[in-house]
């Protein structure tokens, strides 16, 4: 079946020869604004949501309202991308922003469960745009060499957010309401809007012959919603052997192979399957999937071990986590500032070297490891995440020509998105598995009683009733002792997950290419 296309005739954008230092300074600002948006609205929900469900009920789609958002931001991506190739980046920066705000709004005036998610399938859309216009405008905008400079500021935004979104979603919801965590992103994204509306210009030629690949965006929409639906929801929702997990592998291979082929024919395709000949490009890409495969499960699950079974309190969890975020900050800035005098594959190569060591680290951790151990651990992985990150970023962007540089930026953000919601799902599902075995053993042995509250049916349900301090005060203290040598166990398991993938970012570093390019 030949792919359905629309050819549009534009005409081609003035260049400028680039802005000065005054408006660049404004356009770098008003992209990190719109990327700070993104990255809080996804840390800010956590403290939200137990009072979100209070009012609005709806239990059982709790998830949803995180899964709606992670899955359209990882779709749209690419989407947002390759619109950024072919139109004004002024123009589809600020429809995103729009977006995302709008939909923000919506978000703050639901009055169900089901309407908040809809609002939150918007947001992650407009949030993917958001996310790959950041990275084009600020590449666009740095002067020639020192491209990973700037890049570093739109990394540190990162860690900016993980410090203050549980803070502020905390202080939102205890003196204000759930409601204003949606409405504080009004006013943020209309300053962001209102400085790239003012100081942004365009510094690439647009093609002048427009033909948007709706086949290719069908079909890649629908297969990334299957395979992160599997791992979402297998062995949770679905067994891994049943019908419903059987239609969605199938539904995904058959978009999968759709897609294949709408590339193949596509006149302009979302994502051109020629560049994953570049060994630059694709192992680039494979390298921030593997790396962020670690990092975000270990965002999620790490907290379980330090408050599951080291017993520590919700505070000392913050810090533990405080650190792999600083690391991250860290590295980004590191790297920004002696770029010019290291070599993009050694520095990719060492931020995997750092991220190795940290996660076989984590393998010795147990139920007395102290939280100074954990804090400098963490911060030695998120330190070579920061490296890894930004180095394979680069080594991407340079891999294309400039007027590819939308689609291999979007690439980059959409392999690390891929990355961390398959990792978080993956090791989910290990985790699910060994806490549910370790817990019918202690029933069955008779360290836990069965009695209600108490036994495996209730820790079942969600990860968090085994975390719920009024759950361990029922049991005696040899009993507190099994369990957390329990969760412990079931946690390894994710570090081991996580190890290999670490394993698996070393080896792609190592095969990437070891020529400077250059970032003209």
């Amino acid at each position: 079946m030949r792919p359905i296309s629309f050819r549009i005739i534009v005409k081609p954008p003035t260049l400028e020869k680039g802005p000065d230092r005054r408006t660049r300074a404004w356009v770098i600002a008003a992209a990190l604004v719109a990327l700070f948006l993104g990255a809080m609205d996804s840390l800010i929900m956590s403290t939200a949501m137990p009072t979100i469900v209070a009012e609005l009920g709806g239990m059982h789609l709790y998830a949803w309202v995180y899964s709606a958002y992670f899955l359209s931001r990882a779709v749209s991506l690419p989407v947002f991308g390759k619109l950024a190739d072919l139109y004004a980046n002024k123009t589809i920066f600020l429809i995103s922003i729009g977006l995302f705000v709008i939909s923000s709004v919506a978000a703050g005036l639901s009055d169900n469960m089901s309407f908040l998610i809809g609002a939150r399938v918007f947001q992650g859309i407009g949030a993917g745009g958001n996310f790959a216009l950041v990275y084009i405008v600020l590449a666009d905008v740095s002067p020639v060499g020192e491209r990973a400079r700037t890049m570093s500021f739109a990394s540190s935004i990162w860690g900016v957010a993980s410090v203050l979104g549980p803070t502020l979603g905390g202080f939102i919801v205890t003196f204000l309401s759930w409601r204003w965590i949606f409405f504080i992103n009004v006013p943020l994204g209309l300053l962001s809007m209102a400085g790239l509306f003012f100081f942004l210009v365009e510094m690439r030629e647009k093609k002048k012959a427009v033909h948007i690949d709706i086949g290719g965006a069908v079909t890649l929409s629908t297969a990334i919603l299957g395979i992160l639906s599997v791992f979402l929801t297998g062995g949770r929702s679905y067994a891994w052997v049943s019908p419903q997990m059987a239609l969605l592998w199938g539904l995904t291979l058959f978009s999968a192979v759709g897609f294949y082929l709408a590339e193949r024919r596509a006149k302009e395709p979302i994502l051109p399957l020629d560049f994953f000949k570049k060994r630059s490009f694709s192992t680039g890409n494979l390298a921030v999937f593997m790396s962020s495969f670690s990092i975000f499960s270990l965002f999620a699950f790490a907290p379980v071990f330090i408050q599951g079974a080291q017993g520590r309190s919700p505070m000392r969890v913050g810090l533990a986590m405080l650190s792999l975020s600083m690391g991250w900050s860290a590295g980004s800035v590191i790297l920004g500032q002696i770029s010019n005098r290291l070599d993009n594959k050694r520095a990719a190569l060492a931020g995997a070297v750092m991220l190795i060591a940290g996660c076989a680290l984590t393998l010795t951790f147990t139920v007395h490891t102290t939280m100074t151990v954990c804090f400098w651990v963490f911060f030695l992985i998120g330190l070579g995440m920061g490296f890894t990150t930004l180095a394979t970023l680069v080594i991407v962007q340079n891999s294309v020509d400039p007027a590819d540089l939308g689609v291999a930026t979007s690439s980059n953000q959409f392999a690390r998105t891929l990355g961390g919601t398959v990792g978080v799902g993956i090791c989910g599902g290990f985790m699910n598995t060994a806490l549910w075995r370790g817990m019918e053993k202690l029933v069955q042995g008779g360290v836990i009683p069965t009695g209600e509250g108490t036994g495996p049916a209730v820790a079942g349900k969600s990860l968090e009733t085994l975390l719920q301090p009024e759950f361990q005060e029922r049991l005696s203290e040899t009993a507190r002792m099994a369990f957390q040598k329990t969760v412990a166990q079931g946690v390894s398991v994710v570090f081991w997950v996580v190890f290999l993938a670490s394993l698996g970012c070393l080896l792609l570093c190592a095969w990437l290419p070891g020529d400077r390019a250059s970032e003209s």
